[in-house]
This record gives C-alpha cells, sequence and structure tokens, in this order.
C-alpha cells in the first residue's frame, strides 16, 4: 500500500487532506457524523483579536457548481477559542492550523503571538485572503508591499510553521506567493473565493445582503487548478491547493500541479464524509500506478 503521508513546512501529516478553514469551525459539529482524525489536519475557522458577529444576512446563497457567501469572520475570538474549544480539538489526536486575521499589520503580529503560546498549535495560517471584511483580508493580500508587510511582521512574531493563504482576486498571483514567500512564508495556501455577485431577477436584488460576496465549490477548480500550477512553477515552498475538491481525482488535480496538501471546503455542506472516500480513491490511484508514495505525483504534469 502506497506512503500517502506527506510535510508540509515540517508538519508531518498521515495524509494530505486538510479541512478548509472556514468550513469546519472547531470541528465540533462534524464529529457528531464523522470521525474528525481521517483528516490529516484541522484548519479551524479563521480567528480574529476579539469576536466578529460577521456580516449582515442573508449570507449564503447557492450558484451554479458552487456557493456564494458572505459570512464576514464571524467568530467567537482567539481567547475564546483557546480556552473553549482548543481543549477539546487537542484530544482528537490531529495536527491543528489556526487561521487568523486582523485589520491591520500589528493586529496580525499579535495575533500570532497569542496563538504561539499554544503548544497544542501545529501551524498558522495567515488569512489575508478574505473578500469579505472590509479591513484587511484580501486588501492586504492584492497589495505587493502591504503583503510583504503583514507577512515579514507576522513571521517575526512567532517561530510557528507559518502558512499564507492567497486570493484569487489579483492581476498575478505568482507576484503575491514570491513576495510572501520571500518575505518568511513557511507554505502558501490557496485559492481564496472568487468575488461575485448572485442576483434574484424577481426582486431585482442581490441574493446576499452584502451584494458581492466570495464564490466556492467545483465552479472555481479550474480556475484554483491554474493558480496553483502558477505558483509551483513560481515559488519553493510548499503548496496547500484548495477550490471546489469533491473527489479524489479533483484531489489528484491539484497535486499533479504542484500541491502537497489539499484543502476541503465546500464539499463538507454536501456530504461530510468525502474525506473518506477522496482518501480512498487516492490510495486505489497510486496502487493502480504502483506509485511507492504519493509525494511521487506531486507537480508530476507532463508537458
Amino acid at each position: 500500500m502506497a506512503d500517502i503521508s506527506v510535510d508540509i513546512a515540517g508538519i508531518k501529516l498521515k495524509n494530505p487532506l486538510i479541512a478548509a478553514s472556514g468550513t469546519y469551525g472547531a470541528g465540533r459539529e462534524y464529529d457528531q457524523l464523522v470521525d474528525i482524525s481521517n483528516y490529516g489536519a484541522i484548519c479551524v475557522k479563521t480567528l480574529t483579536l476579539k469576536p466578529v458577529r460577521g456580516n449582515r444576512p442573508p449570507r449564503l446563497c447557492e450558484t451554479p457548481s458552487g456557493m456564494l457567501n458572505s459570512i464576514g469572520l464571524q467568530n467567537p475570538g482567539v481567547e475564546s477559542f483557546l480556552e473553549n474549544d482548543l481543549p477539546w480539538l487537542s484530544a482528537k489526536k490531529v495536527p491543528i492550523i489556526v487561521s487568523i486575521a486582523g485589520s491591520s499589520v500589528d493586529d496580525c503580529a499579535r495575533m500570532a503571538k497569542i496563538v504561539s503560546s499554544a503548544s497544542d498549535i501545529a501551524a498558522i495560517e495567515l488569512n489575508i485572503s478574505c473578500p469579505n471584511i472590509k479591513a484587511g483580508g484580501a486588501v492586504f493580500g492584492s497589495d505587493i508591499k502591504l503583503a510583504n508587510e503583514v507577512v515579514a511582521k507576522t513571521r517575526m512574531a512567532t517561530s510557528k510553521p507559518l502558512i499564507v493563504k492567497l486570493t484569487p482576486n489579483v492581476g498575478n498571483i505568482a507576484d503575491i506567493a514570491r513576495t510572501c514567500e520571500r518575505a518568511g512564508a513557511d507554505a502558501l495556501s490557496l485559492i481564496n473565493t472568487v468575488l461575485a455577485m448572485s442576483i434574484d431577477v424577481r426582486t431585482r436584488r442581490p441574493r446576499i445582503g452584502s451584494v458581492v460576496g466570495g464564490l466556492s465549490g467545483p465552479a472555481i477548480r479550474p480556475i484554483a487548478v491554474r493558480m496553483v500550477w502558477e505558483v509551483r512553477n513560481n515559488t519553493t515552498v510548499p503548496i496547500i491547493g484548495s477550490g471546489g475538491i469533491m473527489t479524489a481525482q479533483d484531489a489528484l488535480e491539484f497535486m499533479i500541479a504542484g500541491a502537497t496538501g489539499v484543502a476541503l471546503g465546500t464539499v463538507n455542506f454536501i456530504n461530510p464524509r468525502a474525506p473518506i472516500e477522496i482518501l480512498d480513491g487516492l490510495q486505489s490511484y497510486l496502487d493502480l500506478h504502483e506509485n511507492a508514495s504519493i509525494s511521487e505525483i506531486v507537480g508530476s504534469l507532463r508537458q
């Protein structure tokens, strides 16, 4: 049987599947349905310094082959997570990645320092790509100078592996990726949601309260695969690929394009057993092609 373990920035994962931030909370709800330790790692919903109520409803709507959301980083705040959720999640014996975001560069660095105090946290994901907040978020991720500053200051605030999550809503994602790598990112995660809009033609009103939101699901997968490939060709750090992964074949696309790990998001809302099914599919593929390790297919695109 092929070895499906991976190493991402020094984090040992038993398999390449990561529960994507924003879709898994801290895992409590899903744990009632499946064994959440099937994942190689869990990336919790993005945390901020203080509790955030999020955007006004409606905040979700279905679209063709996807979903539009504008949650607005609703979360209980970092201190609440450390006190109430981390002890429970730590008992599941799965690597924990904590996603953080701030409205300023200093906020991000402060968040990283607070999170670093917890030994049970394996890595930090710096979210500079959320399209649904007014300050910080994708503003950092779409400007090279700001991206450099926020990653560099966050890097100085922590010794834990630093994963930077990138936005697709830029002209050239490879430029941003190179900047983040030079500033100290140990790994890159891409992509976050694509800016989009949906209108109810009967009422002539937007289907979500913030008018514009982030599109996820299979509709964005070809965009995400292309961006993973571009970043792979322009950086040297490990990549976590995400965007509409529903099946083992989808995950394999990202890995062949250059991703070491893959994050599952929207699929969790549809099929909580998806990680189990995808792992079975990955193992079957590797056995069929006589690969000894899943690392053999990473970046193996033939041109």
